[in-house]
């Protein structure tokens, strides 16, 4: 697959990590020729596994999501939790194929589907019942047999067509001592030794990479002397819980390192609110060995020509008769309950779940991707209640909804739910807006931001302009150090009653 436009010269200071923002985290990444494809877990969400393509690894456009079918992917509410569901896919083209494995935790455990265009369609999936765990790995030897490698760290040997296991799954390695949740397995071939790359140490602040060889795939391994070869515990660095990586080889033959950080805000003991991203490390070999460079918000660039890419429009007009893949939704999507084909040129969505409270509430969204945005939408309640919310799962969220000619803010933290602010609005369309602002000031006790909820079209407010503001709220309560779990914020429309049109959504980052 080509991309697309031509080559552009970065900048002196380097591409900015990280290199796909927001809420994409245990990145998987393998090349073909001059083309790089890269996978992320999506949890809850559907449809799952959102794929990227890039010519240089450092500008990444989404090209689909691999489960975006039922019969591909159940994420049934009554057994699927917030952070339940897809977990840490491996990413692998062989003999013409692309494969990609995954953990459904949520339904029936370890997958596997496949496809000759990355963009799709996948194949219905290969269930693989015999293989116990998660994070699995999938690589193939030189006599052409498949290894599955899961956390833990155990292998067993699997037939990739049928799902079935060949031989016992045993243990071949149990990481560094002392270092807890040996997991993220990645077995790769490279000169005389097959490494495995695993993740340590927890996905919070203790996360690490750790690295191991042999002379076969199946071990004994020895371990890396300087592991981890990359983790960012214990210092003041802005990025964080640096884990979870994969890696791959440039055209030049240089080697990168893909993996999940997160940049937490705020006073003690820091907030990150946009869920574990994925960032791009260099890589060079000293003795066997590979070493990882400084993993800064700012780098140097590969050393390859970058192409520009085409990116998604953040304002979507909803003229399209399918969604783009960058939207999600909890857990199920049909086109009885959200579509753009009732009404020309509105996004039609019909309540299931009475608010965000709930596990099947029709709610469609958008990774927030930078720390500093607003986000837009004009809708028409009709006879229904709706709008647009800041959702990090059931029990951390902030919203502002119109319905019966009221518009009110409502906070979810915890078991508290309140209505925030309320106010009268004309029957009719309307235009919701939050934003999302970081604050400067590093005292013990800051948030990482702060949230203002609103309505436009309503004359000058407080020197806002038309932007009447509602509530502004404390950010740092829809945070993974407050919520918990694995994912981040997602911000999109929703019908808690009725049925609720949207005319367009806008997102755009701001200073």
């Amino acid at each position: 697959m080509s991309t697309t436009g031509a080559p552009i010269a970065i900048a002196g200071h380097g591409f900015e990590n990280p290199v796909i923002p927001g809420f994409h985290p245990d990145p998987s990444v393998c090349r073909v020729g001059e083309d790089y494809y890269l996978a992320c877990s999506s949890f809850e969400y559907f449809p799952g596994v959102p794929i990227f393509h890039s010519r240089d690894l450092v500008h990444w456009t989404q090209i689909g999501n691999v489960l975006d079918r039922p019969s591909q992917l159940r994420l049934p509410a009554d057994t699927t939790p917030s952070s339940g569901g897809v977990y840490a896919p491996t990413l692998r083209h062989h003999d013409g194929v692309f494969w990609l494995i995954v953990t459904n935790v949520s339904d029936g455990g370890n997958l596997l589907v496949t496809a000759t265009d990355p963009a799709g369609p996948w194949s219905d999936p290969i269930r693989l019942p015999g293989v116990g765990g998660i994070d699995p790995d999938i690589v193939w030897d030189e006599n052409g047999d498949c290894l599955c490698t899961v956390a833990g760290v155990s292998q067993v040997r699997i037939d990739p067509r049928t799902g079935e296991t060949i031989g016992e799954q045993r243990s071949v390695w149990s990481g560094t001592p002392g270092a807890h949740a040996p997991e993220a397995p990645h077995l790769y071939r490279i000169g005389e030794y097959w490494y495995l790359l695993i993740a340590e140490g927890g996905t919070e602040r203790g996360h690490g990479v750790s690295i191991a060889r042999g002379a076969a795939p199946d071990g004994p391994f020895e371990p890396c002397p300087a592991n981890p070869i990359i983790t960012h515990r214990g210092t003041s660095r802005p990025i964080q819980n640096t884990g979870h990586a994969d890696l791959v080889q440039g055209p030049d033959g240089s080697w990168w390192m893909v993996l999940l950080g997160a940049r937490p805000r705020g006073g003690t003991p820091g907030w990150h609110v946009l869920g574990r991203e994925t960032f791009l490390a260099p890589v060079t070999w000293v003795e066997g060995w590979p070493v990882v460079g400084e993993l800064n918000p700012h780098m140097d660039p590969p050393a390859w020509p970058l192409d520009s890419v085409a990116v998604s429009p953040v304002r979507d007009e909803f003229d399209a008769s399918e969604l783009a893949p960058e939207w999600i939704s909890l857990r199920s999507r049909s086109i009885e309950t959200c579509t753009t084909k009732e009404r020309s040129g509105w996004l039609t969505l019909r309540a299931r779940g009475a608010s965000l409270d709930e596990r099947d509430v029709n709610f469609i969204g958008r990774r927030q991707a930078h720390l500093s945005c607003r986000v837009r939408a004009l809708i028409d309640p009709a006879d229904g209640l709706g709008g647009i919310g800041v959702r990090m799962d059931e029990r951390h969220h902030y919203e502002i909804e119109v319905e019966d000619g009221r518009v009110r803010v409502v906070a979810r933290i915890g078991s508290v739910r309140t209505t925030v602010a309320e106010r009268e609005w004309t029957a009719g369309p309307a235009v919701l807006r939050i934003d999302v602002v970081p604050l400067t000031h590093t005292d013990s006790l800051s948030e990482p931001d702060r949230l203002r909820f609103g309505v436009e079209g309503v004359g000058g407010v407080d020197g806002e302009g038309d932007f009447a503001v509602l509530a502004e709220l404390d950010g740092r309560y829809l945070s993974t150090e407050v919520a918990g779990g694995f994912t981040g914020r997602v911000i999109g429309m929703y019908a808690a009653r009725g049925t609720v049109h949207f005319d367009w959504f806008d997102y755009e980052q701001t200073d």
